[in-house]
């Protein structure tokens, strides 16, 4: 344990930097400290999520000050010779758990720290669309949007600065013409928040809704299997049963389509093919239908749905699953548009 000269010697900007760890904080500054030699041991008894979440938070865990260690290790021993700070970074973190782990094993998951966008934050950040990081830094101070401009691609760095509200990106092109070499503190710093306050949270958000992959499969089901499913959730949990609901496109949400839509449509569907879907869709799904086809067409088409006779439940799912997706693949091209509710212009694909 250091004492109390040394705790002395701290400067004021040292202590500053004193912030509290917790979690797998905690653990990460204890492993790194301990090393190989005598943290290998415990590593080999962490299980897989164990390793990635301390991995994950010895990469990013920046300056451990000497404050730090003393407040930390008094919690495990009484004594502990500590003759300078420790910084836990990416690179660290990879040699460490190269000493025990096989290789395959830590390059997954420092790909996970890492990120597959790039190696380091300026690669990952000049793979992030323009606009959502546009969206970040327009909260940013002047100075801070100027630095990290001036680290990332320049032509991506254009794209940014054309998004940024004017009076903004006037006051960071300003800065960047006067911006001299950047001390390595601050890089630091700037990169610390970027790491902490938006990469995290671009990972996290840019995961699939869960509910949008739940609406999916459920439109991929027969209708008795769908309505199985919705009428199971709903007494386990309503919300999501009707979030899902929602989020689901449906054979009756054909009806939202305009004119020139529902005509496109009729168009790439064979005959035989919509009779089928027909004959199990409701009065009002029909009449739509048949309003946005000639007199004689829709004549034509109900003598053909009469001579069908009695017809299977998973015949007229499947043959209403093709329309639906057939719609999703002419709006996908932009022949038509789909939307759940009239005069939403969201499009769903």
């Amino acid at each position: 344990m250091a004492d109390g000269n040394q705790l002395n010697r701290l400067t004021v900007s040292e202590s500053e930097k004193d912030r509290n760890l917790a979690g797998a904080e905690r653990a990460a500054v204890l492993l790194l400290a301990l090393g190989e030699k005598h943290g290998r041991r415990i590593w080999e008894q962490l299980d897989e999520i164990e390793v990635r979440d301390i991995s994950a938070a010895m990469a990013r865990l920046g300056p451990v000050t000497p404050n730090m260690l003393e407040m930390l290790f008094v919690d495990f021993v009484k004594k502990l010779s500590s003759n300078g700070a420790l910084t836990g970074n990416v690179d660290a973190t990879e040699r460490l758990l190269s000493t025990f782990l096989p290789g395959d094993r830590v390059a997954h998951i420092m790909e996970e720290i890492r990120g597959p966008a790039g190696r380091n934050m300026w690669e990952k950040l000049s793979n992030v669309q323009e606009n959502v990081l546009a969206n970040y830094l327009k909260n940013e101070y002047p100075q801070t949007v100027a630095v990290v401009l001036s680290k990332i691609n320049a032509d991506h760095a254009a794209r940014v600065l054309s998004i940024l509200p004017e009076e903004l990106a006037l006051e960071v092109v300003n800065r960047m013409l006067k911006m001299e070499a950047i001390q390595k503190e601050v890089l630091e710093k700037v990169e610390q928040t970027l790491r902490v306050e938006f990469m995290s949270n671009l990972t996290n958000t840019s995961r699939r809704d869960s509910h949008e992959m739940m609406a999916d499969i459920f439109n991929n089901f027969d209708r008795q299997t769908e309505a199985r499913f919705i009428a199971s959730l709903e007494e386990e949990n309503r919300e999501s049963a009707e979030r899902i609901k929602t989020l689901m496109f449906t054979f009756d949400d054909l009806m939202k389509l305009d004119a020139a839509s529902c005509q496109t449509l009729l168009r790439h569907v064979e005959k035989d093919r919509l009779a089928i879907a027909l004959k199990g869709a409701n009065d009002a799904v029909r009449e739509f239908f048949f309003s946005n086809m000639s007199g004689r067409a829709a004549n034509l088409l109900k003598d053909d749905m009469d001579a069908l006779g009695p017809t299977r439940l998973r015949d007229v799912d499947e043959a209403q699953s093709m329309m639906v997706s057939t719609a999703k693949d002419l709006a996908a091209k932009g022949d038509i548009m789909l939307s759940k509710n009239k005069g939403d212009d969201e499009l769903i694909y």
